[in-house]
C-alpha cells in the first residue's frame, strides 16, 4: 500500500482500531489452524499488517511465534504463499459462488461475485508456492 494510503487508514483507524483489526484477524487464523474449512495464512498476513500499524510488541510476537511466523516471513521474502492455501481459498470462493447461485441470487450479483472471485484466485494463483 502507499504512503497516502496507510496514512488515510492510520488517520480513520487510529492505533487502537489497527490493534483490534489484528487480534480479530489472528483470531480467525487460530481457528483456521483447527477447521479445515477456513485458511489460516490469509488471517495470518493480515494480522501482520494490522499489528504493524496498531501494536509493534503484537507485531513481534506474531513474527516470532512457530505456527504464523514462517508464513509472514514467506511472504515479506518473496510473497510465497502455501499451496495448502491457494487450494483453499479458491475452493471457498467457488464454493460462496455457487452458494449464491443456489440461493437464486441476480445476475448482476452473481457477475459481479465472480469478477471479484476470480480476480481474487487470479491473483492468489499467481504467486509463488512453498
Amino acid at each position: 500500500m502507499n504512503g497516502t494510503g496507510t496514512l488515510f487508514m492510520s488517520e480513520f483507524f487510529g492505533k487502537t482500531g489497527f490493534r483490534i483489526l489484528a487480534y480479530i484477524a489472528v483470531g480467525l487464523a487460530a481457528i483456521g489452524v483447527f477447521l479445515p474449512l477456513l485458511p489460516t495464512t490469509p488471517f495470518v498476513l493480515l494480522a501482520a499488517f494490522f499489528a504493524s500499524k496498531g501494536s509493534p510488541a503484537f507485531a513481534a510476537w506474531l513474527e516470532g511465534h512457530p505456527r504464523f511466523g514462517p508464513a509472514i516471513d514467506r511472504w515479506r521474502e518473496n510473497r510465497s504463499v502455501p499451496v495448502r492455501a491457494k487450494v483453499m481459498a479458491c475452493t471457498m470462493m467457488a464454493i460462496s459462488w455457487g452458494i449464491l447461485f443456489a440461493m437464486g441470487a441476480s445476475g448482476v450479483v452473481l457477475a459481479v461475485a465472480g469478477v471479484c472471485l476470480c480476480g481474487s484466485a487470479g491473483y492468489l494463483l499467481t504467486r509463488p508456492s512453498y
